[in-house]
């Protein structure tokens, strides 16, 4: 059984997110989430690594996201080769914990990868969190996604669905 989290097809689902990126820290690399006309969202930006910056990211606002019992995070997606991750965070918290896994797209014809939840590790600002809890899936609050490969210049993503089994 699939639970959406975000249905991008819908285009106001895109308005739910806002960019946070390295300009909290003094960078200078720039993202959005979009509604693409044909029938998506588009998180595409581009990463500047001057003034240490290096990474560009967006956020869903927060809401009942959870699902008590998910084993995993499906996304439905396109986009060049270049890695990503998605974060799920279970408060309301601007700068808090949060679980993440990577995942990379293989190509620009749609997909759908399914991201184990047990693969999600625990970070705070970009580092891992050794002896956090699990992510539990019923406390989900908050979905991100970040573009934090170290390297500069533009990345584009296209997403239809995100959701839980």
């Amino acid at each position: 059984m699939l639970t959406p989290l975000f249905d991008f097809t819908d285009p106001s689902a895109a308005n739910a997110w806002q960019a946070i990126d390295d300009r909290v820290m003094g960078g200078m690399s720039r993202s959005t989430m979009r509604h693409d006309p044909a029938g998506h969202a588009v998180f595409e930006g581009t990463v500047s690594l001057e003034r240490n910056g290096g990474f560009a990211s967006v956020r869903s606002s927060p809401g009942e996201r959870g699902l008590a019992g998910a084993k995993a995070c499906l996304i439905e997606l396109r986009g060049d080769t270049q890695q990503f991750k998605l974060s799920l965070l279970t408060d309301d918290g601007f700068d808090s914990l949060n679980y993440q896994a990577s995942f990379t797209p293989q190509g620009t014809d749609w997909q759908t990868l399914r991201l184990p939840l047990v693969a999600f590790r625990a970070s705070f600002r970009g580092r891992e969190v050794i002896g956090a809890p699990p992510l539990d899936p019923a406390r989900i609050r908050q979905v991100g996604l970040l573009f934090a490969a170290r390297r500069a210049g533009p990345f584009q993503l296209h997403i239809r669905r995100i959701c839980l089994s």
